[in-house]
């Protein structure tokens, strides 16, 4: 558990209790340090009705008029108690956020759990959308919420923030919880189909960027996907208007040997080249070809398969 000592400036600043106090790892329980509570409209216009409601008994001398302020008195003090201990007491986990690509909506999980044996009900959770649900006694929920992304990088998790209204909407508590947890995003792949780089740029061992082992023996043709190379492409029959098709030889994908160099790669501007290598490196994963990258100052030998494919896309998100 988070247990770190604020000091009385920390205590008031603005700040915490909108963005929520720093950063940290590990679970945290909303106490009554971390919950926050404030009179919602409908609060206000309760304790308008109690004040309007005092002050007629106050004029008129009614006893039944004061009976009913009091009573009404009595209501928004216990709401107040309820609204608190609608979260005082949950443990709030954060979870493990999956790499995304930019642009896509990164899923960000929180773990919340009730150690106590009563329900809690109509608790709210928000971080750039609003999540409401009720958590049983002795029970935990798992919830994925979604943060935008817009650019390459380590992206921080912004302020999660959990709250209720519970039981009259009289009062809302809530808890601004800043957690340490990033997401790496991905460069948003290219939207052009353009062939593997072929030919052309030397490479650290003096090929070509790319290499195909052993002996070709022609094996057919199929149609054309998106990463074969211009040197694959069916000429004559596209010149025939029969379509495009590609070249296919009896030596597999796994012989293939691909360099994705970032000096070679099409773009105006570094986001529009590691966007393209983003692509192809997508497309050789799926094609199941070797590929290697190579980018000003760093170099990923050749190899195919998921940690691979991981490497290769963080290296492009972090240069």
């Amino acid at each position: 558990m988070d247990n770190n000592q604020l000091t009385v400036k920390q205590r008031f600043k603005l700040s915490r209790f909108f963005r929520g106090e720093p950063p940290f790892n590990g679970p945290v329980e909303l106490n009554q340090r971390r919950v926050f509570i404030l009179p919602t409209q409908r609060g206000l216009g309760m304790v308008f009705t109690i004040v309007l409601l005092l002050l007629i008994a106050f004029i008129y001398n009614n006893n039944l008029v004061y009976l009913l302020g009091f009573f009404l008195v009595s209501i928004f003090f216990v709401t107040i108690l309820h609204t608190f201990k609608a979260l005082a007491g949950l443990v709030v986990q954060a979870g493990f956020v999956q790499p995304v690509f930019a642009g896509e909506a990164a899923g960000f999980t929180v773990t919340l759990t009730n150690p106590g044996n009563q329900p809690r009900l109509a608790l709210t959770v928000t971080l750039e959308n609003e999540q409401t649900f009720i958590l049983d006694a002795y029970a935990s929920k798992t919830l994925t919420l979604q943060a935008a992304t817009q650019k390459r990088g380590w992206q921080l998790i912004d302020t999660v923030t959990f709250s209720s209204c519970y039981p009259l909407g009289a009062f809302r508590a809530w808890s601004p919880l800043r957690f340490d947890c990033k997401v790496l995003v991905y460069p948003k792949p290219s939207t052009m189909s353009l062939p593997f780089p072929v030919g052309g740029g030397q490479q650290p061992s003096g090929q070509h960027q790319i290499e195909r082992s052993g002996r070709d023996d022609f094996n057919g043709i199929r149609a054309y996907q998106f990463g074969d190379s211009l040197r694959q492409i069916h000429w004559k029959a596209y010149a025939k208007g029969q379509g495009l098709f590609s070249k296919q030889y009896a030596s597999d994908a796994g012989s293939l040997e691909l360099w994705l160099d970032y000096q070679n790669t099409p773009g105006g501007n570094v986001e529009e080249r590691l966007s393209q290598l983003c692509r192809w490196v997508i497309e050789a994963e799926n094609a199941g070809v070797r590929y290697g990258l190579q980018l000003p100052g760093k170099k990923i030998a050749p190899d195919c398969g998921m940690n691979h494919y991981a490497a290769c896309l963080k290296l492009l998100a972090l240069f």
